[in-house]
């Protein structure tokens, strides 16, 4: 799989590749795997935004508020966009701003596409996501993904994920489905 690797690597031209979806879509533990098998760098824009806070995003919507969180965000993101041979885990809700668009139409935007019933399923017991707390998973989760489905599915790349697949497997269908939307190389006579 080295050699395949390195035709995509030299394909990809450098181009960072984004990772949009839900939370706990497994946008972290992929974009880390891929960052390997592309020999990229790794960043996942909620700890550059509590590296740069000096406090977790807990602590950031509790004391500043959600919109203050989001223009961090941007300003993580128009920073990192700034840089190449990234893959960059982004926040599921960083797809709510027009500008951000602008900064990840530069790079390959991946949408992993996780069936709601499973993310609420991972995300019934966790106490991490601010936006989860006081809410009702079950009820406002999905319409969440409903609100967010159309923006999502800008992505150039549509991954969906199925129950039971490994990070590693999704890495490997995100790596086997790159090439179908870069373009194509040229032949030997420059065309």
């Amino acid at each position: 799989m080295e050699k395949s690797n390195q035709n995509l690597r030299d394909r990809l031209k450098g181009i960072n590749v984004y990772l949009i979806g839900m939370m706990g879509a497994g946008k972290t533990s992929v974009g880390r795997l891929l960052a390997q098998h592309l020999d990229y760098h790794f960043f996942d824009t909620d700890a550059v935004i509590e590296q740069v806070a000096k406090k977790s995003i807990n602590e950031i919507f509790a004391s500043d508020g959600e919109e203050s969180f989001r223009k961090l965000e941007s300003q993580v993101l128009s920073e990192l966009s700034a840089y190449t041979k990234l893959a960059i885990a982004t926040g599921g809700g960083i797809i709510l701003k027009r500008e951000n668009w602008s900064y990840l139409q530069h790079g390959l935007v991946v949408w992993l596409d996780v069936p709601v019933e499973l993310l609420v399923a991972r995300l019934q017991n966790d106490t991490t996501r601010p936006l989860l707390k006081n809410a009702d998973i079950a009820t406002e989760f999905p319409k969440r993904f409903e609100q967010r489905k159309p923006l999502y599915a800008q992505a150039d790349l549509h991954i969906t994920v199925g129950e039971g697949q490994t990070p590693e497997q999704i890495a490997t269908q995100v790596i086997e489905a790159i090439p179908a939307v870069l373009k194509p190389k040229p032949d030997n006579n420059g065309q």
